[in-house]
């Protein structure tokens, strides 16, 4: 699908500050839009439906599963997490850039739909932080936290299938890494060519 929009995708396990980051990113970056998620979860602290994620039950969730209105969808931590097929595309051919917060299975099957998606992976500087950065947001009890330091080991092993890896040792040094993968790829020429068009046709580039 050839589209004048970019789109990126930020993984990253549970703790890393990937949320922080991309949302410190959208405050910087007025062509920048979040496309929200549906899950099956309910909401944590004071997440509202339709600004942090669509909350929707899961015999619903299965019923767009199979209408196919999911451009991907996956099952992360028990609950189910997808991405609305019509949100995003009718945004990407408007030409706007847009960026997707999801697990990395959903990243892998964005890339093979959309392979001019650009996938970022976000990592904790060591384990030990991981850890504290856990615990230091309150929300989970110790078997919870365990259970997302387990699953961060696997979800880590997947960066190597990403385009860009930023390691959040220092927020400020994270987002300047991350606002330079959303620059750099509109200045790469299959994307300036998608988004510019007129301006490669006048120069007879196309």
């Amino acid at each position: 699908m050839e589209t004048p929009g970019n789109l990126f995708c930020v993984s990253a396990p549970s703790g890393t500050g990937k949320s922080t980051l991309v949302k410190a990113l959208l405050e910087l970056d007025s062509h920048l839009a979040v496309s929200i998620s549906h899950t099956t979860r309910a909401p944590r602290g004071q997440e509202l439906d339709g600004r942090e994620y669509w909350f929707i039950a899961e015999p619903e969730f299965r019923a767009m599963i199979e209408r196919g209105d999911f451009f991907e969808w996956a099952q992360v931590h028990g609950h189910l997490y997808g991405t609305s097929r019509r949100a995003i595309e009718s945004r990407l051919q408007r030409g706007e850039d847009v960026v997707l917060e999801i697990d990395w299975q959903g990243a892998l099957q964005i890339k093979q739909r959309f392979p001019h998606a650009v996938l970022i992976f976000i990592l904790p500087p060591s384990w030990d932080e991981l850890l504290q950065r856990l615990k230091r947001r309150g929300e989970d009890g110790p078997e919870v936290i365990e259970r997302r330091m387990a699953n961060a080991r696997r979800e880590v092993a997947q960066a190597r299938h990403f385009d860009f890896v930023i390691i959040n040792t220092l927020f400020e040094t994270a987002l300047f890494d991350l606002k330079t993968v959303v620059h750099s790829q509109r200045l790469k020429y299959a994307a300036q060519m998608r988004n510019r068009s007129q301006v490669f046709a006048a120069l007879d580039l196309i």
